[in-house]
């Protein structure tokens, strides 16, 4: 009898493989967001969440810009071709993914940093504290 697991069959290879390839097209996970920023980064990391929030911990270098503020306006001051990498609390939070959708629909190249502050913390990674 299949479980709830192997009721649904697996997708075939070749779909199976442009799935998760695409992924990479959103998402960086936190090691590599920690590892590229410490090279200096080549995107900017924006912490969507509340400046309250932000101040008790955030990435280093990471900028706050919550993500109902991501407007053409505030955007201006970064070329066009900067990749934004957003950031919330973690899985149990949508705020990366609203502020990745702004991004996008203003025409700004985008991906989430999977995990948030709750993935970067079990990777062990240090938060910085304080005001943007």
């Amino acid at each position: 009898m299949p479980t709830a697991v192997t009721a649904i069959p697996a997708a075939p290879s070749a779909l199976a493989e442009a799935h998760f390839a695409a992924e990479f097209t959103f998402e960086a996970d936190c090691w590599d967001t920690h590892d590229a920023l410490a090279q200096g980064a080549d995107f900017v990391l924006l912490d969507v969440r509340s400046p309250a929030l932000f101040a008790r911990g955030h990435v280093p270098g990471a900028i706050n810009l919550p993500h109902g503020k991501i407007v053409a306006s505030k955007m201006a001051q970064w070329p066009a071709d900067t990749l934004f990498v957003t950031y919330c609390a973690g899985p149990h939070c949508n705020g990366a993914a609203r502020g990745a959708l702004g991004l996008a629909r203003l025409g700004r190249p985008v991906k989430i940093m999977a995990g948030g502050i709750t993935g970067w913390l079990d990777e062990g990674f240090e938060l910085a504290t304080g005001e943007a």
